[in-house]
């Protein structure tokens, strides 16, 4: 996992309608980063419908969300059309961000070892910052945990 403070590492992955999408895209906004397995599953559809549900409060934050995961972009856009999705799903089968975000490690279930995506969030600033890292996020818990960041980010501005 990379640390807070650190530089958020740049990346290119193509989104759900197949169009390149970089961080550095993103200067100058808050950019929640949020890392899962898979496309369509129990807890995935949970984490990306409550992210949709808190989406218009993220927005007035100044926040945009990107959702990444190794599916397609056909995958992509199949959950996004299924599920009302109002942000972009990055398509990473290359594993380069998941690497790079150190999400993409060692996992036990049910005493089987293999490797996958550990369901993490960053809060990315808009200078490229990483203020907060919230690894092995619960689905339903992680969009309202990331809007009370947000929020008490901008108290303490104020």
């Amino acid at each position: 996992m990379l640390e807070i403070g650190s530089q958020a590492p740049e990346f290119t992955l193509p989104d759900h309608n197949g169009e390149p999408v970089s961080l550095s895209d993103f200067w100058g906004q808050t950019v929640v980063l949020y890392f899962y397995p898979k496309d369509s599953t129990p807890g995935c559809t949970r984490q990306a419908r409550a992210f949709a549900d808190v989406h218009e409060e993220l927005r007035a934050l100044g926040a945009v969300v990107l959702g990444v995961s190794r599916d397609s972009s056909a995958s992509h856009l199949r959950f996004i059309q299924k599920n009302g999705l109002p942000f972009r799903l990055l398509s990473d089968p290359e594993r380069t961000a998941l690497e790079a975000y150190g999400v993409w490690q060692e996992k036990k279930l049910y005493g089987k070892v293999s490797m996958g995506i550990v369901r993490t969030t960053y809060l990315i600033d808009g200078a490229g910052i990483i203020r907060a890292v919230m690894p092995k996020v619960k689905p339903d818990q992680n969009p309202a945990d990331v809007l009370a960041l947000l929020r008490a980010g901008e108290e303490a501005a104020q």
